[in-house]
């Protein structure tokens, strides 16, 4: 297996837990870092800095030096570089799936692996979840033993509930006091202007924000024949209709939706990242890497 089929979605899934799975995503993702697109950029690990003249050689690594030709210390002190909060949304929207992953499922995915690549990073990581109300709360800490009980409540976590992401976030916005990265995991099936005074919340208590837009493919493009019966997951009020005659009022109606966001977004220095549950993982660690970078530490 490469470390490509680690990034896959319908593969990893067919693997072992959570955690095997998390590992999994951030060690494929590293060892393929060297390759298009991504060539140039590395994973700096708070434990290690540059070694300088008078560094003891003892305490030099040699494991990355020879996987980068690089010579780096090991660094030993406990100090954390950044406070970063996994916001997942757990709605009853969130289960939908037109493959093996849900929503939710892929979310789980994404926020397991980013804790682990984190807490590598010697980062602080805590994590939150909700529906139409906050939840479960962890505190962030920066030890990678806190790694269990973060994957532990993730792969419990069930859907239910209505998305009511715009007040919750505003009710999450007031519970998080000291500044950090907020990183929100969601299909956002809510008002756009709901969910952007939400994040706007954040951004004027200084939080940086990353949202991870997480749609179906077939959320996307209504790619269905024939008659089907649409059903909504929150109220379970159904609908027939002929998906042909529906698709290119969808298509418009979704694109005005996306661009909403992105727009509104931009425009408040938020981080939006759209994804579908097919994507590889890999990108979503890069634009968390990338918006690390930004914000220095």
């Amino acid at each position: 297996m490469t470390s490509a089929d680690l990034l896959d979605p319908e593969v990893l899934s067919r693997l072992g837990n959570l955690s095997f799975r998390a590992r999994s995503v951030v060690e494929g993702f590293i060892a393929g870092m060297h390759q298009s697109p991504y060539h140039g950029f590395s994973v700096e690990f708070s434990e290690h800095r540059p070694y300088a003249p008078g560094d003891e050689t003892r305490i030099l690594d040699w494991k990355v030096y020879g996987r980068t030709d690089r010579l780096v210390v090991k660094q030993f002190q406990e100090e954390t570089n950044l406070k970063a909060y996994l916001v997942v949304d757990a709605s009853a929207s969130m289960s939908f799936g037109s493959r093996r992953l849900s929503k939710l499922d892929y979310a789980k995915h994404l926020a397991a692996a980013l804790a682990y690549l984190m807490l590598k990073q010697r980062d602080a990581v805590g994590l939150l979840t909700f529906d139409e109300k906050p939840r479960r709360y962890y505190p962030p800490r920066s030890v990678m033993t806190y790694l269990n009980p973060l994957l532990s409540e993730l792969e419990s976590l069930q859907p239910g509930g209505q998305t009511r992401v715009g007040p919750v976030l505003h009710e999450l916005a007031e519970r998080i006091r000291r500044r950090g990265l907020i990183l929100l995991f969601s299909d956002l099936l809510d008002d756009p202007s709901e969910v952007l005074s939400g994040l706007r919340h954040f951004r004027h208590d200084h939080h940086e924000v990353l949202v991870f837009h997480i749609l179906d493919p077939l959320e996307r493009d209504l790619n269905l024949t024939g008659n089907v019966i649409f059903e909504d997951l929150e109220t379970r009020q159904r609908i027939g209709a002929q998906a042909a005659l529906l698709r290119r009022s969808y298509r418009e109606r979704v694109r005005e939706f996306l661009e909403a966001l992105r727009r509104g977004c931009r425009q408040h220095s938020i981080d939006y990242v759209l994804m579908d549950t097919s994507e590889r993982f890999d990108r979503a660690l890069f634009e968390y890497l990338v918006k690390r970078r930004k914000i220095g530490g």
